[in-house]
């Protein structure tokens, strides 16, 4: 069974920093896509970042220049470095991947349990 766990979150003051980490673990056969989401209060989640197989990466606007995604494919880890954070950058962050357990499994979207960022002014 796959399991998504995710650390990093945290309070910090605006213009500071924060990591996230996101580990899975489990039987796997490949992982595709990594990225991550969040979803403030009373919004919808959104993308912040995601990063392909081959290293490519996507940002929200409102993160570019700010947030870095990476990936360390013998953790089977994603990262966000999140820098000169914001107090609109509030919420809960969920890492997703997608991961195809075995050869003849379609590709399907894992969720980690989410990580609570909070950026005071």
């Amino acid at each position: 069974q796959v399991q998504l766990v995710e650390s990093g979150g945290g309070l910090v003051q605006a213009g500071g920093s924060l990591r996230l980490s996101c580990a899975a673990s489990g039987s796997m056969f490949s992982i595709n896509s990594m990225g991550w989401y969040r979803q403030a209060p009373g919004k919808q989640r959104e993308l912040v970042a995601t990063i392909g197989g081959g290293g490519s990466t996507k940002y929200a606007d409102s993160v570019k220049g700010r947030f870095t995604i990476s990936r360390d494919n013998a953790k089977n880890t994603v990262y966000l470095q999140m820098n000169s954070l914001k107090p609109e950058d509030t919420a809960v962050y969920y890492c997703n991947v997608q991961i195809q357990i075995s050869w003849y499994r379609p590709i399907s979207d894992y969720w980690g349990q989410g990580t609570q960022v909070t950026v005071s002014s």
